[in-house]
């Protein structure tokens, strides 16, 4: 008998939703692109979001997408991955499309690298700044600890907590918050009049501590919760931080963001590698000021 060795047409394919059980396969994926396999992340993203995938007929994967959903007006879109093999046939714009229409009407996010920018453009999204992504090992000086009113989180403040990221990202995400704050190295709070005012949090990738999210009402604040949260790790620190963002009104007035990359460079956590934010379906809701960096890219 002879066997045909045609590779099947993309319509051919179907979408599925993965689950844990795909978990290597996703890893195996990235690996193949020349990413991290990032355990940490993948299982993350599993918990709080929704993870699709195509399966290759030859095994694993062919591609993936990931759709989190912050009620029904936001979403986040992340780890489109297509497989080297399959590179070009339009699995990626399948894929967006079905986490698209899984989206409904809500205004998407996503951090593109070059690579998947204009894709993104084709599928109507926009560019609304940049987001410059520094890793290295962090050196604090003295003054860095000088912010009154930090402290280690409690469980107590995690209401707080939940509270100041639904006003900073203007979606609920109450379980992307609660889930981390049981897998986070470290979260430190600020706290003014006995009110929280502020947090951050530090969670281990598989080469370096993602320092993220820290929410702040100013850069100050933001300075003092990452020094605490990035001193004496013995890793390398990741901070992604955002750049030209003044297309949003929130921050139009706060170009002491761009003063957090100039202080962490100094620090020894210097750029990395820049990725571009970008938006479909109406502008990104919230006090985005208050956010000095997100989870991680791929939740914002």
């Amino acid at each position: 008998m002879i066997h045909s060795t045609r590779r099947p047409s993309v319509g051919d394919m179907p979408v599925r939703r993965l689950g844990l059980g795909d978990l290597r396969d996703c890893l195996m994926l990235a690996i193949d692109r020349q990413w991290l396999p990032e355990e940490a992340k993948w299982r993350l993203l599993f918990e709080v979001g929704e993870v699709y995938g195509i399966d290759d007929p030859g095994g694993g994967l062919a591609g993936t997408a990931v759709l989190a959903r912050y009620g029904r007006d936001l979403g986040a879109v992340s780890m489109v991955l297509v497989a080297s093999r399959y590179g070009r046939m339009g699995l990626g714009r399948r894929l967006m499309l079905h986490v698209l229409d899984r989206a409904g009407d809500a205004t998407v996010f996503l951090s593109a690298t070059e690579y998947g920018r204009g894709l993104y453009q084709k599928l109507g999204f926009r560019a609304v700044g940049r987001i410059v992504t520094h890793i290295g090992h962090f050196r604090p000086e003295p003054e860095d600890f000088k912010h009154d009113g930090l402290r280690p989180a409690r469980e107590a403040d995690l209401t707080a907590i939940r509270g100041l990221d639904t006003h900073a990202s203007g979606a609920p995400r109450a379980g992307l918050i609660t889930r981390l704050s049981s897998i986070a190295e470290r979260t430190w709070v600020a706290e003014r009049g006995g009110k929280v005012v502020g947090f951050g949090a530090a969670w281990r990738n598989v080469d370096n501590v993602v320092v993220g999210p820290v929410i702040a009402d100013s850069t100050a604040m933001a300075r003092g919760l990452i020094a605490e949260l990035a001193s004496e790790l013995h890793a390398p620190v990741r901070l992604d931080l955002g750049a030209d963002l003044a297309d949003h009104a929130d921050l139009a007035d706060h170009a002491d963001h761009t003063d957090l990359a100039g202080w962490a460079a100094a620090r020894g956590v210097r750029p990395a590698f820049t990725t571009t934010l970008m938006t479909r379906g109406g502008p990104l809701p919230g006090a985005r000021a208050r956010i000095y960096t997100p989870v991680m890219l791929a939740l914002g």
